[in-house]
């Protein structure tokens, strides 16, 4: 294979310790009765039955996210979004989540709760409650009588946060999200900084399963320059981290090839307990930031409960004989999109077609 790198499973479990399978395995043990509920749910026609199986499946529910939250607690670089805030803010994120989770879920809806969780995730990592230091908004408004009219606005001051930040896009499900990321960081920002990006073309092999799955970066259809990204904060937003696979294989192959990262934020709306496990054992000096963290991969390596293939609910499905590229890919997300993000389309044609 030339010009590609690859990962695989192997090196991944390598960075799991002893406790940490122990404690996989506990927590999948709880979610197996969760799947035994299902079946009844999903097969019955009584309501008795199928609320007490629901009840059971609750009790479940609870009980993992006490062990997760626990979990959390002592590795402290994993940042759940309802573990983090304050009680207010959780009927928010459970009600975008089940969203994003549900089958019925049209695909305008899911790209609006897509934009919706990482506005959430965005201030989960950088507006943090506390920040007393704050920036002021000067905005010229569209009344201009008796007098031009301009508005001051109190927001907090992140610019140290973001100033040095890359948005390091995974495609292709990662490629709206990292807009969504981007304009959240210029919207923020004092001066209005728009983040470069970096562009990796990575794929896992899916005839595979969890336990020989391989990771693969095209370098030929990847895009980034190693000296941009070095010292820098390195941002990774993407829908769904399963087994954390694709990002270790990014960030090391960088680290390979002399990139230093100052720090390495990875943002989900779901990640799996594995996959997040295997990044903060991996890989120093990085957060993972999610929504929420699934219990379980299947022995194919997907997340459950999960919601499915979350790049193509984003993007729809490529054939396999005509895969989109970038650009056509930003075309098919349609005029409210890309006019809302134009900024970081003109950022991302740069890098794609400034390398031709």
């Amino acid at each position: 294979m030339a010009n590609k790198v690859i990962l695989k499973a192997e090196s991944l479990d390598g960075y799991l310790t002893e406790s940490d399978r122990t404690f996989i395995e506990k927590v999948n043990a709880v979610y197996s009765k969760s799947e035994e509920s299902y079946k009844i749910i999903s097969s019955s026609s009584d309501r008795t039955i199928i609320e007490s199986e629901k009840q059971k499946v609750i009790k479940n529910h609870e009980e993992i996210s006490g062990m997760i939250q626990n979990l959390c607690r002592e590795l402290k670089r994993i940042k759940i979004y309802s573990f983090e805030t304050e009680k207010s803010a959780h009927a928010e994120a459970s009600r975008v989540i089940a969203k994003l989770r549900d089958i019925k879920t049209n695909h305008n809806e899911f790209m609006y709760y897509i934009q919706r969780a990482y506005e959430m995730l965005f201030k989960l990592a950088f507006v943090a409650p506390e920040n007393e230091n704050k920036s002021h908004l000067f905005v010229k408004t569209p009344v201009n009588m008796p007098v031009q009219q301009y508005s001051v606005h109190q927001v907090p001051d992140v610019n140290a946060k973001i100033a040095n930040s890359v948005m390091c896009v995974m495609l292709r499900g990662a490629l709206l999200p990292s807009m969504i990321m981007s304009k959240e960081i210029t919207d923020y920002s004092k001066d209005g900084y728009i983040t470069p990006f970096a562009l990796f073309k990575i794929k896992r092999d899916d005839t595979k399963h969890e336990s020989d799955m391989e990771y693969i970066i095209d370098l030929d259809n990847s895009f980034f320059d190693f000296k941009q990204l070095d010292g820098k904060d390195l941002i990774f937003a993407d829908p769904m981290n399963a087994t954390g696979g694709s990002l270790v294989t990014v960030v090391k192959y960088l680290e390979k090839n002399g990139v230093k990262p100052k720090s390495i934020s990875f943002f989900f709306f779901f990640s799996a307990l594995k996959g997040s496990i295997r990044v903060v054992r991996a890989l120093e000096n990085c957060t993972v930031y999610t929504l929420w963290m699934d219990p379980v991969l299947n022995e194919s390596a997907y997340i459950l409960p999960g919601l499915g293939d979350a790049g193509d609910r984003l993007n729809g499905c490529d054939t396999s004989d005509t895969p989109r590229n970038i650009i056509q890919l930003i075309a098919d997300y349609g005029s409210h999109i890309t006019d809302l993000y134009r900024t970081q389309i003109r950022e991302i044609e740069h890098i794609v077609l400034g390398r031709h």
